[in-house]
């Protein structure tokens, strides 16, 4: 049986755009059905501001793999794309995080659904209201808009348009 994940996607490394394109790609070969993107979001570093500016975008998809496997998958996607984890809240080439999985609540040491910091972060909230809106965080009872709506994060999200050259 399917189940309803939501990703999150980042990178500020390298051609941005492509590694977008790249980790979509491996996660609709690896993962399950992408069934809604987000556009693709131009947004301020969070926790360490001193890099260059992330793009962003959401995902829903259809999976047949459970929460800890959808994880094992992400993170092999990562590695595959050559994520390094050298830093906290550092460069990266590609970050994709889960941010719910059905109305699923896990809290282990490795995994934690629904994002722990989803409701702090605009860079998430934006796109996961463009493809989601009335999607209801299972533990905080409301929807993406009125998480985004009552968001106290002060870092802007743009829609990012790529410049011809």
């Amino acid at each position: 049986m399917a189940h309803k994940a939501f990703l999150l996607l980042g990178t500020n490394l390298g051609n941005r755009r492509r590694q977008l394109a790249e980790a979509r790609h491996h996660l609709a070969q690896q993962a399950g059905k992408i069934v809604k993107v987000s556009r693709i979001y131009k947004t301020q570093p969070w926790g360490n501001t001193q890099q260059a500016h992330f793009l962003n975008q959401a995902l829903c998809i259809n999976t047949t793999l459970s929460p800890m496997q959808l994880l094992e998958k992400i993170l092999a996607i990562e590695l595959q794309m050559g994520r390094q984890r050298d830093e906290k809240w550092g460069e990266r080439l590609i970050d994709i995080d889960i941010l719910f999985y059905e109305d699923v609540q896990i809290h282990l040491q490795r995994l934690s659904i629904p994002h722990p910091q989803f409701q702090f972060r605009n860079f998430a909230m934006v796109p996961m209201v463009e493809i989601a809106p009335n999607w209801v965080h299972p533990a905080l009872k409301q929807s993406m808009r009125e998480l985004l709506m009552n968001s106290a994060d002060p870092l802007e999200v743009e829609l990012w348009i790529k410049r011809k050259k």
